[in-house]
């Protein structure tokens, strides 16, 4: 049996009892599809074999998983790295990008020498030497994370996923190239995760549905595989929020339930009860299982009154008071509730402020969805106009547009009324 050019491939699938690349392909697709939950999902014997080969670029993020799933280990440790020679995707300032030719190393004097080369103002070809990662790069990296997960509170995922992939991919650059200490690695891994839940989450907003479950994936086994119970908390709730949108009650109340028993594990502070208590009940809401709905409401506001701590994860913060009233809502609508739903919305929508406008205009469009089923149509036509009026302020969520576009359809049955009609001609004019 010849040895292909990649080894450390090579070596991890002889481990496994695969002789031939066609049972490594097998294999690989097997545990992809166990880890995406995509009974279809393959892996072709001619991938493969040019994973084996000498130019091993880095795997998508759905293979990724695949290949994690497979050997319980990265693509790092699997021989795969950017292409030599291959312009790495980050932000292009004019000069020259960073080249793949170092290895990673420790970095056993100071922590940081040279900022990151897409950070300055005249990136020069990388060199081992150059990639030297310390808190400084670290500092730079969380910050710029968190800004992604800002401006999605604000305006929404359309025009963000991009951008969060490139960085995404720049940080695993940093991680297979860069010279750092252990702890700035496992600060690295850490974002990286981070990173690549809230991508799943820019594409769920943005309606790309398959890659968002796809990076939701990729960030759980991350998470599974480094421990990091906090991270597996984190994308479960968001997995179980896009469940519901998908229609798949009983997946978001399995998501939701798993979630709880991470929190458990770090001792989530009650704000992360709060939002995993609210994403249960819109599963058991979307199941029409108002029981279940009403206690896990109950239980949300409960942990809520509990206030805010020193303990809370940024990625609590969106969930202020307007929020919450706002996802009760949306379960009551679900439930059939609709005046009730209205009213809370209208009330959600008053109260949220601009730092978190995407989910007011959310908030606005499931208030005229609700305001139509309880055939107040003065409502429906104002919180659509102002639903609107923050897209064409510069929101860009396709969430929103689709939640107008059904408030649209709705109405179809109810377009007897001149008001009605008017509704109907004004969203389909602006929201084509």
């Amino acid at each position: 049996m010849r040895t292909p050019a990649n080894q450390q491939l090579f070596a991890a699938r002889t481990a496994k009892g695969w002789f031939s690349q066609e049972a490594a392909a097998r294999g690989i697709s097997a545990a992809g599809q166990r880890a995406l939950g995509d009974p279809s999902y393959e892996i072709s014997v001619r991938t493969y074999r040019r994973w084996e080969s000498l130019a091993t670029g880095w795997p998508r993020p759905d293979q990724a998983t695949a290949l994690r799933a497979a050997f319980g280990r990265g693509p790092e440790h699997l021989g795969f790295a950017t292409d030599h020679g291959m312009p790495v995707d980050v932000p292009h300032h004019g000069g020259d990008v960073a080249s793949p030719e170092g290895q990673r190393g420790i970095l056993a004097s100071e922590p940081a020498v040279t900022g990151l080369p897409w950070l300055s103002p005249t990136p020069a070809r990388a060199t081992t030497s150059e990639l030297r990662i310390g808190r400084d790069e670290i500092g730079l990296l969380h910050a710029t994370a968190a800004d992604l997960d800002a401006i999605d509170q604000q305006f929404g995922g359309d025009r963000l996923w991009r951008t969060a992939k490139t960085h995404l991919m720049w940080v695993h650059h940093v991680i297979d190239h860069g010279v750092y200490t252990e702890d700035i690695g496992q600060e690295l891994h850490t974002i990286a995760g981070q990173l690549t839940t809230s991508l799943g989450w820019f594409c769920y907003d943005a309606e790309q549905q398959t890659e968002a479950r796809v990076y939701f994936s990729e960030a759980l086994n991350t998470a599974m595989i480094s421990g990091d119970d906090q991270l597996a908390t984190r994308t479960l709730s968001n997995m179980a929020r896009q469940s519901v949108d998908l229609d798949k009650g009983r997946e978001a109340v399995r998501f939701a339930r798993t979630a709880e028993r991470h929190a458990s594990l770090w001792g989530a502070p009650p704000r992360v009860t709060a939002l995993l208590m609210i994403r249960l009940a819109q599963g058991y809401a979307r199941l029409g299982d108002e029981v279940s709905a009403s206690h896990a409401i109950k239980r949300a506001w409960r942990a809520f009154d509990q206030g805010t701590s020193d303990r809370d994860p940024e990625w609590t913060g969106f969930l202020n008071e307007a929020e919450l009233v706002c996802l009760e809502g949306m379960c009551r609508s679900d439930l059939g509730h609709h005046r009730q739903a209205v009213r809370l919305l209208d009330r959600s929508a008053t109260l949220q402020d601009i730092e978190h406008s995407r989910n007011r205009g959310m908030c606005l469009a499931r208030l005229a969805n609700a305001a139509v089923q309880a055939r107040d149509f003065d409502r429906t036509a104002d919180a659509a106009k102002e639903s609107l009026r923050l897209i064409e302020g510069g929101q860009s969520s396709t969430r929103n547009r689709r939640q107008l576009a059904l408030v649209r359809d709705s109405l179809q049955a109810h377009g007897a009324s001149p008001q009605v009609r008017d509704t109907i001609e004004m969203l389909t004019s602006r929201i084509a």
